[in-house]
């Protein structure tokens, strides 16, 4: 008897063990019940991935460009994209950049605000930063001085560099068949007003000068496949290896804060994405796809660059979270959750077995 009682509880704890307690991962990281505007992280300041081999020497010498476009790997390290730099060959993404961002299955919020990563893992030598999904793993490198044209890396770059990669001009206009780039020189890197009193269809950012506020914004350009909203723009390539159309797409970010000294931390820095000239933005959230909810013009129920019926929704706050500190907590709860519920089983066999 005392051993079917001791056979049955078994089973018990088995059941619970595989059933009861068994663990799905939640579509996104958990987060703290309260927000805060920032938050301490004591993530590794390196990934914890094998670093790349070493390159010592350049490879890129003799190198034919359509060959290695044709054949083309992104850069696997900081020294890799510094070698490629030197002969105009980009480091990230040749993908076709879409006009609207391509946004993660996942986006954390919090008390109906989405979270932004503030996480900023570099390497050593602080030459690689490395991009976060929304479940705080590493699935991306940039690299200081790679050369990139992807909004997501573009934006990536800006946040952890403060400047533009070396593919971008400071002026409005160039000639891609007088560039080392061709085809990958982008433009644009010029002070944003934001004055809303001249340009009253655009929203007003977080502090910005334009407005009153302390902290000095400046614009990129993003080469898209074209823009639909807006007819003053051809659906044409930003690039095509002989001219540029410029679009409407930008990426504007805060450079300087009210003394001129630029923003080293990153997570002092505001960087937003507007496809449509400045009508609508979205922040960058510091991770793979995040992009925040949309405000502005258009979204406030405006016409295109109206100067009349002008009704824009406001920019909307984020939470600063470290992805990475939710990721560990999500395995401590894994353990927390299980362990118990197998341990009273077990406990209650092992009192049964003592007390018969």
């Amino acid at each position: 008897m005392k051993t079917m009682r001791s056979l049955v509880l078994l089973l018990l704890a088995l059941a619970v063990f595989l059933g009861g307690c068994a663990w799905n991962p939640p579509a996104q990281p958990p987060v703290s019940a309260t927000p805060t505007d920032t938050v301490e992280s004591d993530a590794p300041a390196t990934d914890p991935e094998t670093e790349p081999p070493l390159i010592t020497e350049d490879p890129y010498t003799d190198v034919d460009r359509e060959a290695f476009y044709a054949n083309y790997t992104p850069a696997v390290s900081a020294e890799d994209a510094y070698y490629r730099t030197l002969h105009g060959l980009l480091s990230g993404s040749i993908e076709e950049q879409d006009q609207e961002p391509t946004l993660s299955a996942v986006r954390p919020m919090e008390n109906g605000l989405y979270l932004r990563n503030s996480d900023t893992l570099y390497s050593e030598d602080g030459d690689t930063y490395y991009v976060l999904n929304a479940m705080g793993e590493v699935v991306n490198r940039i690299y200081r001085e790679g050369a990139y044209v992807t909004l997501e890396e573009v934006a990536a770059y800006l946040f952890a560099f403060g400047d533009v990669p070396p593919n971008y001009l400071e002026k409005k206009s160039g000639n891609p068949r007088e560039s080392v780039w061709g085809e990958y020189l982008r433009l644009n890197h010029s002070s944003f007003s934001g004055d809303t009193s001249r340009y009253p269809y655009e929203p007003e950012l977080p502090d910005i000068r334009g407005c009153g506020g302390a902290l000095y914004y400046y614009e990129v350009d993003i080469g898209t496949t074209g823009t639909d909203c807006d007819p003053s723009y051809p659906i044409k390539p930003y690039n095509d290896g002989r001219s540029i159309t410029r679009g409407a797409a930008r990426i504007v970010y805060t450079r300087y804060d009210a003394n001129r000294n630029e923003i080293i931390d990153p997570n002092e820095k505001f960087l937003f994405y507007t496809y449509n000239h400045y009508n609508d933005f979205c922040e960058y959230l510091n991770y793979e796809g995040g992009w925040g909810e949309t405000f502005g013009n258009i979204t406030g129920g405006g016409s295109l660059s109206s100067k009349q019926n002008y009704n824009p929704t406001p920019y909307v706050k984020t939470v600063l979270r470290s992805f990475r500190q939710m990721k560990q907590d999500a395995a401590a709860s894994v353990t927390v959750t299980v362990c118990p519920l197998v341990l009273f089983a077990f406990s209650r066999e092992r009192y049964s077995a003592l007390a018969a």
